[in-house]
């Protein structure tokens, strides 16, 4: 029986894509710090509030922060279970790529 090959899933991919836009990843990296409004996220970043509220829609969207609503300003907060998914992901690959060195795995050419 062999064991399944670690791969980052498509939607692993499509999460690296979301965070990897430098603003959205100052905007994970706050928002792992603290939760934060609108107005507070626009202070740390300096960016627009459409903009930013534009990638607050696709991080939402991605299922990396989650809202809640506090009177009239609407606060977010950062979903932690989904980057240590996609960290263990890596982390199996990084395994994976040891355990190919350390065997001196190899496929012959033809």
């Amino acid at each position: 029986m062999t064991s399944a090959k670690p791969e980052v899933t498509p939607e692993g991919v499509d999460l690296i894509r979301v965070i990897a836009d430098p603003l959205r990843f100052r905007i994970v990296t706050l928002l792992a710090r603290e939760t934060l409004c609108t107005t507070h996220l626009v202070e740390e970043t300096g960016a627009r509030q459409t903009n930013l509220s534009n990638h607050l829609r696709v991080l939402r969207e991605a299922g990396v922060v989650e809202t809640e609503p506090c009177g009239r300003y609407t606060y977010y907060r950062l979903r932690p279970d989904v980057l240590t998914a996609l960290a263990g992901s890596f982390a199996e690959l990084a395994e994976t790529a040891r355990t190919t060195i350390e065997t001196d795995r190899k496929r012959a050419c033809p």
